[in-house]
C-alpha cells in the first residue's frame, strides 16, 4: 500500500461498463516525510474520499480486482482507506487539521483518574 493525497476528482464520459457509477480520483502518491513522489495517478474510490484527503492506497491489480469481485475489471490503484493517523516510533508525524484539537495518545503517561 502507499500513502497518497487527493488531489482532484476525474470525470470520463466515456469509459469501460466497469467504472459506470465509479468516482474516479487523481492522487498524488507521497514519500515517508509526505512529499510528492512520481505522477499522479487515477484511482477508484472505495473510501469516499475527496479532494484535501490524505490515503491508502492499493496499487496492485489482482488485489485491486480482488476488492471489486472482478478478476477482468480494469482496475490497477484504489484508494481504500483515510489516514486519521500515522505515529513513528512512538511521535504522532500525522494527525489531519480537524483532528489536531485531539491530544495524541501517549503510551509512556499513566491515567490520572482518581476512584
Amino acid at each position: 500500500m502507499k500513502i497518497a493525497d487527493v488531489i482532484g476528482t476525474v470525470v470520463a464520459p466515456v469509459q469501460h461498463p466497469f467504472y459506470a457509477g465509479r468516482k474516479l480520483l487523481l492522487i498524488q502518491p507521497l514519500d515517508a516525510r509526505f512529499r510528492p513522489v512520481g505522477r499522479a495517478q487515477v484511482a477508484v474510490d472505495r473510501a469516499q474520499a475527496g479532494v484535501g484527503d490524505r490515503v491508502l492506497v492499493l496499487d496492485e491489480g489482482s488485489s485491486a480486482r480482488d476488492l471489486f469481485g472482478d478478476p477482468w475489471a480494469p482496475v490497477k490503484t484504489t484508494v481504500v482507506g483515510f489516514i486519521d493517523e500515522i505515529e513513528i516510533r512512538g511521535d504522532v508525524v500525522y494527525r489531519p487539521v480537524e483532528f489536531n484539537s485531539i491530544p495524541p495518545k501517549s503510551k509512556n503517561k499513566q491515567s490520572n483518574n482518581k476512584q
